[in-house]
C-alpha cells in the first residue's frame, strides 16, 4: 500500500526553541491544541499564558481555530507526545523566519508527495533516500530543487541508497543501487520545472509629475516617452497614469536588482526630461518588487478615480478653462494613458 503521510523533516520531533507553524484546531480552556504543519500534524498545545503579553478579555481576539500561526517550543516529552508552545515569545523576525521556511518545505513537501501519490511509491521511503539527504547537503531541499530546474544530474545523480538480496547461496547481500527508480526521478524533475520555474518579478515605483507652463501636457508626455526608452528588451518599461498628477513605472524581470535598476534609470531621464520645461517629478515609492495584491489594488484604485472622473453636465468648460490657465490636464481625455 502506497504511504503518502509523511514529516517534512528527518527529525522527528521539533526542538525546544525551534519555532515552528502550527494550525490551531481547537480552543479549549487551558489553551489551544494545535497541529504542527511540519511534523506530520502531530499534537501541541499553547498554554492559555503564553498566548499574549498582555492580559487577555478574549481568547478568540488573539487565535482563531483553522489560523496558522508560528510558535515557540517549550517543552517536548517525546515518550508520551507532549509538545509545549507558546505564542508570545516569538519575535517579529522569529515570525519571518518561520514563515519562509514553511512556504519552502511546503512546496517541497507538495511535489515529493505527488510524485508519491502519481507513481505509487511511500512518500517516507522517498524522503528517507532523496528529500532528507538533499536538506542535509543544501541546507535546505528547496535549494536543491532550484538547482534541479536547470541541471537535475548534478543534484540528483550521487544519490543511492542500500537494499537487501539474497544471492545463489542463500546468503544476504547488501546492494547500493540508485536513490530511485528512472520513472520516478522523471517524475520528480518534471514536476520541479513545473512548480519551480523562475516567474516574472513586477518592479514598481510610483511618482508624482507635474508641468504647469505652457504646453505642460505635452512636455509631461515626452518625459513619460524618455522614461520608456530607458528600459531594455528584458526590462522595458511603462508608464500609466493613474490620476494626475500621479503615475506609476512599471516593468517586469526575473533579476529584482536589474528591475530596480533600470526604473532608477528611468526615472532619472524621466526628471531631466521634466525640468528642461521647469517641472517637477516627486518620487512617493521608490522602485520595488509588487505581489498580485499590490496590483489588484491597484487597479480598484484606478477603477474608482475613473468612476469618479465620468463626465457630467458643466464637466466640459471647467476643464476646457483649466486647459488654458494651468496648461495640464488628463492626457489625451482618458483617466489611464498607456504609451
Amino acid at each position: 500500500m502506497t504511504v503518502t503521510d509523511c514529516r517534512m523533516y528527518e527529525v522527528r520531533y521539533p526542538e525546544v526553541d525551534d519555532v515552528v507553524m502550527v494550525s490551531v484546531k481547537n480552543i479549549a480552556e487551558m489553551g489551544a491544541y494545535v497541529a504542527l504543519l511540519e511534523y506530520n500534524n502531530i499534537e501541541g498545545m499553547i498554554l492559555l499564558s503564553e498566548l499574549s503579553r498582555r492580559r487577555i478579555r478574549s481568547i478568540s481576539s488573539l487565535i482563531k481555530v483553522g489560523r496558522q500561526e508560528p510558535v515557540m517550543v517549550l517543552r517536548v516529552d517525546k515518550e508520551k507526545g507532549y509538545i509545549d508552545l507558546s505564542k508570545r515569545r516569538v519575535s517579529e523576525e522569529d515570525i519571518a523566519v518561520c514563515e519562509e521556511r514553511y512556504n519552502k518545505s511546503k512546496l517541497v513537501h507538495s511535489i515529493m508527495r505527488h510524485v508519491a501519490e502519481t507513481m505509487e511509491a511511500d512518500l517516507e521511503d522517498l524522503y528517507t533516500h532523496v528529500g532528507w539527504p538533499l536538506y542535509r547537503k543544501y541546507g535546505h531541499a528547496f535549494e536543491a530543487f532550484k538547482l534541479i530546474v536547470t541541471d537535475p544530474d548534478s543534484v540528483l545523480g550521487g544519490l543511492t541508497k542500500e537494499v537487501k538480496e539474497e544471492g545463489p547461496d542463500g546468503q544476504e547481500t547488501i546492494k547500493v543501487v540508485p536513490a530511485m527508480t528512472d520513472e520516478v526521478k522523471d517524475a520528480l524533475i518534471k514536476n520541479i520545472k513545473r512548480r519551480m520555474t523562475p516567474q516574472p518579478l513586477k518592479i514598481r515605483a510610483d511618482i508624482e509629475l507635474k508641468c504647469f507652463q505652457y504646453d505642460g501636457v505635452l512636455h509631461i508626455k515626452d518625459a513619460m516617452r524618455r522614461a520608456e526608452e530607458a528600459g531594455t528588451q528584458e526590462c522595458p518599461v511603462k508608464i500609466k497614469l493613474v490620476a494626475p498628477p500621479l503615475y506609476v513605472l512599471t516593468t517586469q524581470t526575473l533579476e529584482k536588482e536589474l528591475g530596480i535598476s533600470v526604473l532608477d534609470s528611468a526615472i532619472k531621464a524621466c526628471v531631466k526630461e521634466i525640468e528642461k520645461h521647469k517641472g517637477k517629478l516627486t518620487v512617493k515609492e521608490p522602485p520595488r518588487a509588487v505581489s498580485e495584491r499590490d496590483d489588484r489594488l491597484l487597479a480598484e484604485t484606478m477603477q474608482k478615480l475613473g468612476d469618479s472622473n465620468q463626465d457630467v453636465d458643466g464637466d466640459a468648460d471647467s476643464e476646457e478653462e483649466e486647459d488654458q490657465g494651468m496648461g495640464t490636464g488628463d492626457l489625451d481625455g482618458a483617466s489611464l494613458v498607456e504609451l
